[in-house]
């Protein structure tokens, strides 16, 4: 591929000396002359296509020699050939500086988006963990899809969410959802307790710095707790696409029993409930709970059909480790939309380690007794 722009500025030249040397009207081959150097200046490096500007210079001075025109269309063809370089030299530069201010913009937005969503551990508790991020475009390295993983004293924690806004609005509100949950995560007793924690965290956040929250900025989540064992599985659904259980090949939806407003919904309208429902699920070993957003629900295939990951099929087989969950959710996913995502798409999988065997004791005999 790195020959191609050679290849089209050497055919560009090479038409217009043909056509100059050949066409039985004079000047045919000059626009032809003229493309060189702009193709050379969009796609090559500057002193390439400063080498094929003076390059087209002189073979457009030799064919008028050759062609034995007068010195004043001689010097008319060097003009416009000229001008036409150094326009193309001039483009250069720009895409040049584009592509370095393009590149700086999005260090700083990998920075941003390390900062406010930093890669969870691989470990915690008795858990595995893996996470996934597919932003909808190649060059957008940040959104408002986040997830975050914490061991607290009441057992491992976690959160997906999603953020119903755009741009640097749903970015702020990302950050106070995500601190107000690694705070609250280790003080609150139960998930609803956290739940509700949060809401008051997202409404001081509103309230001090205007409105990072509103009825088109809400926030999805799932919160989940893993007791320190392993062995129960505790969600609560803000209205969010439900997680799945996946175990021995099997995928089980698992349903809110009570559907539940979303973060940051009617805060200062709707007096809190003094107790919100907890899902309770057991774990057994080596079972995955998948967390997922919207990206992968709502992704589509060409006729407009929604991706169900249990209708799949590709998901039935078993998984002892989250990393390869989350690469085959994200493979199938990318199989169905055929690479064209049109939202986020954030995938967090934990997975119940099975706890290792004891090793056998050697038999050892009482003291004076003889063994046998």
């Amino acid at each position: 591929m790195a020959k191609v722009p050679w290849i089209l500025a050497a055919l560009a030249l090479l038409a217009g000396v043909l056509l100059n040397l050949f066409a039985p009207e004079p000047y045919m081959g000059l626009p032809l002359l003229a493309a060189a150097p702009l193709v050379a200046g969009a796609t090559l490096t500057f002193r390439s296509a400063l080498a094929v500007v003076c390059v087209t210079c002189v073979v457009s001075v030799a064919l008028d020699i050759e062609r034995g025109r007068p010195a004043t269309p001689l010097f008319v063809d060097l003009a416009v050939v000229g001008l036409i370089g150094a326009l193309a030299l001039g483009v250069n530069r720009l895409i040049v500086r584009q592509g370095r201010d393009l590149a700086l913009a999005r260090d700083v937005a990998e920075a941003v988006q390390r900062a406010v969503l930093p890669d969870p551990p691989a470990e915690a508790g008795p858990l595995a963990v893996a996470a996934g991020y597919t932003t909808a475009q190649a060059e957008a390295r940040i959104g408002g899809d986040f997830y975050a993983v914490q061991e607290t004293p009441f057992g491992v924690r976690m959160i997906i969410g999603d953020v119903r806004g755009k741009g640097l609005q749903a970015v702020a509100a990302v950050s106070v959802a995500l601190g107000a949950f690694r705070q609250e995560a280790e003080y609150a007793p139960t998930l609803d307790a956290l739940g509700r924690r949060m809401d008051e965290a997202l409404a001081r956040a509103a309230a001090g710095s205007g409105p990072v929250i509103s009825s088109e900025g809400f926030i999805t989540a799932v919160l989940a707790e893993v007791s320190a064992n392993g062995e129960a599985l505790s969600l609560v659904n803000r209205g969010h696409p439900p997680p799945y259980l996946v175990h021995e090949g099997q995928l089980v939806r698992l349903d809110p029993a009570v559907p539940q407003l979303p973060l940051g919904v009617g805060l200062g309208d709707i007096a809190p409930v003094a107790t919100e429902p907890v899902d309770v699920v057991p774990l057994p070993p080596e079972a995955s709970l998948l967390l997922i957003t919207d990206g992968v629900t709502e992704a589509r295939d060409k006729q407009g059909t929604f991706y169900d990951p249990v209708l799949s099929g590709r998901l039935g087989r078993r998984f002892t480790d989250p990393e390869a969950l989350v690469e085959a959710l994200t493979k199938d996913v990318g199989r169905w939309t055929e690479g064209d995502h049109e939202d986020d798409m954030a995938i967090l999988a934990v997975t119940r380690r099975r706890p290792p065997t004891p090793p056998d004791r050697p038999r050892t005999a009482f003291p004076g007794v003889r063994a046998h």
